[in-house]
């Protein structure tokens, strides 16, 4: 599918740039996300009042 040749293209470079943001900026989130308080979500039964 991509062979090196692909990647020794303008075009190829460009989308190897693209996937290195994406997977950085995929890393800053995760980062951002671990430091993170946990929130505490309540359950749909206890907000309506179901019995169990």
């Amino acid at each position: 599918m991509y062979t090196a040749r692909f990647f020794s293209t303008k075009l190829g470079r460009a989308s190897l740039a693209s996937i290195m943001a994406m997977v950085a900026m995929n890393c800053f989130a995760l980062s951002q996300q671990l430091h993170a308080a946990p929130q505490v979500l309540a359950s749909s039964a206890a907000i309506t009042g179901e019995l169990a």
